[in-house]
């Protein structure tokens, strides 16, 4: 999966705001089926997310285009999928994951779909939503190649914080062991690892904050309900020219060191080794085309 900074969230059955979501210049856009959708509204919303996949792609080629799904529990998922796996999605919001066979179950349908329809290709966002999810994480991420991203739970009101019974706070302590689980799991995966969410939509210096705590934990993206929040996560999950100034030099530093056959050299006041050049290898490999002025 592309290393999608911001994910912003669209009701599918409000169509008028995908351009405007598109506007607002996110790596990528979820149009959602489950919670935003009412349930006498979803049947006509599926028509209307595939419409606005297909209208979407025109207009950006690049931008990652999800539907969020119901719930297998739902029963809904099969008509879901039937609707919206069309040409330039890029893959699945598969929500209310709790176990390997969970993944097994939407692989199957996607398998179906994507063989009828067309498509090929999609991978799944995996959203960690409830105790059981977390215990199971690790499987989960394991489950099928499909799986490339999941989402360590931080939400003040959504699913985790009610099965969790955390009390919020910004500083994201009370989630901190929670997202921890899903983040090593990813990297032992190797998963794209985003974090997410922040529900006050007019407090962007408190968004900025906690999304730099979540990049300093090792997570590279984040999801957003609002537009107004995308800048602050593009520019928090984009490195600097500095930084990518400093690793290069690194990296020279070290090659040139062990060209001459020593270990460890001196860089810019750093002891530095192996370790810190393969950091360095794979800091620029993560972040190369993701700078920020």
């Amino acid at each position: 999966m592309k290393p999608y900074r911001s994910i912003l969230f669209v009701p599918a059955h409000k169509p008028a705001w995908a351009e405007k979501a598109l506007a607002a210049g996110p790596d990528a856009i979820v149009l959602d089926l489950e919670d935003s959708v009412p349930d006498e509204l979803k049947a006509a919303a599926r028509a209307q997310a595939a419409d606005a996949v297909t209208r979407l792609r025109a207009l950006d080629p690049s931008v990652g285009l999800l539907v969020r799904v119901n719930g297998l529990a739902t029963r809904l998922t099969g008509a879901d999928l039937e609707a919206v796996v069309v040409p330039g999605l890029s893959g699945v919001f598969a929500p209310k994951i709790e176990q390997a066979t969970d993944v097994l179950r939407y692989d199957a349908l996607l398998d179906h779909f994507e063989l009828r329809n067309g498509v090929t290709g999609l991978e799944y966002i995996v959203p960690v939503e409830t105790v059981r999810a977390i215990h199971n994480c690790r499987d989960v991420a394991a489950a099928s190649p499909r799986v490339a991203a999941m989402i360590g739970p931080t939400a003040e009101h959504a699913d985790i914080a009610r099965e969790v019974g955390f009390e919020w706070s910004p500083e994201g302590e009370e989630t901190l062991y929670l997202r921890s689980r899903v983040l090593l799991a990813c990297r032992e995966a190797g998963l794209h690892a985003l974090t997410g969410l922040w529900e006050r939509i007019d407090d962007l210096d408190g968004l900025r904050t906690f999304a730099r705590r979540g990049r300093a934990l090792g997570f590279r993206g984040m999801v957003a309900i609002h537009p107004a929040h995308v800048p602050v996560l593009n520019e928090v999950f984009s490195a600097t020219p500095e930084e990518a100034t400093f690793y290069a030099g690194l990296v020279r530093a070290y090659e040139r060191a062990a060209a001459d056959g020593s270990g460890a050299v001196r860089y810019r006041g750093l002891h530095i080794d192996r370790a810190h050049y393969d950091k360095a290898v794979q800091w620029l490999a993560t972040w190369q085309g993701r700078f920020t002025a």
